[in-house]
C-alpha cells in the first residue's frame, strides 16, 4: 500500500509541477489585439529613400505594416533605413564578363543590406538599431541588357526579403512597448 500511496503523491506533485511551469510560460501572439501590435505598426513613419532599393524597401515596409492602407498621417515611431546592394560572380573568373566560353549563363549572387534605426518621435528615443542583409542567387545570362535584368530582379527580391525581416524586427519591438494609460473620467 505505501508504495501506491507514494506513486499517488508523485503523480500529483509532478502533475502541479507541470501546471506550475506551463501557467509561468509567457508564449503570446505577436499581432495580437490586446498587445495594441498592430495599431503601433500602423503609426510608422519611414524616411524618405536615397536609392531605388531603398525605395522598394520602403514601399513593401508600408504595404507591410500598414495593411495596405498606406503611410500614417501622424506617426507615432520613425524609421530611418539606408541601404547597398552589391552583384558578384560565385565563380572567380578573368574575364569579366561572367560568361563561360560555351555561353552558358555562371551563378552569382545579389547581397542588399539594410540598416535601419527605429525613433520614438515624442521623446527621440531610439528603440533599436541594427544591420540585416539578404542574398539572392542569380544565373548571370551573356547579354548585356539580360544581366542588368537579372541583377535588377535579383535586388527587388532581395529587398522585399529584406523589408519582412524588418517588419517583424519593428513588430517585436513595438511589442515590448508599454500600453498606453487609458484613463477613466466621470
Amino acid at each position: 500500500m505505501s508504495f501506491d500511496r507514494s506513486l499517488r503523491r508523485f503523480g500529483f506533485v509532478s502533475g502541479l509541477i507541470t501546471l506550475t511551469l506551463l501557467a509561468s510560460c509567457q508564449v503570446r501572439p505577436l499581432y495580437s489585439e490586446a498587445s495594441g501590435t498592430g495599431e503601433r505598426l500602423a503609426s510608422v513613419g519611414f524616411e524618405q529613400p536615397h536609392s531605388r532599393i531603398d525605395q522598394v524597401v520602403r514601399n513593401h515596409l508600408i504595404f507591410l505594416t500598414s495593411g495596405g492602407a498606406g503611410e500614417s498621417a501622424h506617426p507615432a515611431y520613425d524609421v530611418k533605413l539606408t541601404t547597398k546592394s552589391t552583384a558578384s560572380s560565385i565563380i572567380d573568373d578573368e574575364d569579366d564578363d561572367n560568361v563561360s566560353p560555351t555561353g552558358i549563363p555562371l551563378p552569382g549572387r545579389v547581397q542588399v543590406e539594410g540598416t535601419y534605426t527605429i525613433t520614438r518621435i515624442n521623446d527621440g528615443q531610439i528603440l533599436k538599431s541594427a544591420k540585416r542583409e539578404v542574398v539572392s542567387l542569380i544565373d548571370v545570362p551573356g547579354q548585356g541588357f539580360a544581366k542588368l535584368r537579372a541583377v535588377r530582379d535579383a535586388e527587388n527580391r532581395a529587398a522585399r526579403e529584406l523589408a519582412e525581416f524588418i517588419r517583424a524586427e519593428i513588430a517585436i519591438v513595438l511589442s515590448r512597448e508599454p500600453q498606453p494609460q487609458t484613463v477613466w473620467q466621470k
